[in-house]
């Protein structure tokens, strides 16, 4: 994983700003570190975490790679594969949609509607974020 310490760094941040326990902060460093532990993974203290978000240190071991993978739910995948992580981001940006009460509820009533209902439904949300001046997010990966 050496080589690009800031793009290893930016995945290890976006996991953690985006993967959340159900109180809805974000993970301490020693919170993770205390878990790997736990699990009987790498021993990683909550500084070298802190040092591989920051891009301070950029060359973990697969062993650390896969143990926050793990630990995140993501497939250790996403810090070596760049199709992969594309695909993993796209997941994780739904799943913070969803941590949003009124977008779960609207996501929630929808369930059940004719493809051509949700179509219809998508359309009216797209008009209304381009009256708001907000730009349209990214298709998800399995869309045309």
């Amino acid at each position: 994983m050496s080589g690009d310490g800031g793009a290893l760094a930016a995945k290890v941040d976006h996991l953690f700003r985006t993967v959340r326990p159900r109180d809805g902060g974000e993970y301490t460093f020693e919170e993770v570190a205390e878990a790997l532990r736990g699990r009987g993974g790498p021993t990683i203290s909550a500084t070298y975490l802190w040092q591989l978000r920051k891009g301070v240190r950029d060359n973990p071991t697969k062993r650390h790679l896969e143990a926050l993978a793990g630990f995140f739910g993501v497939p250790a995948a996403y810090f070596f594969d760049e199709e992969e992580a594309r695909r993993i981001d796209a997941e994780l940006a739904l799943l913070t949609a969803l941590r949003d009460a009124p977008v779960r509820q609207i996501a929630l009533r929808a369930s059940g509607l004719s493809p051509k209902s949700l179509e219809a439904i998508a359309d009216m949300v797209d008009r209304v974020r381009e009256l708001e001046g907000l730009p349209q997010p990214d298709a998800p990966a399995d869309e045309p």
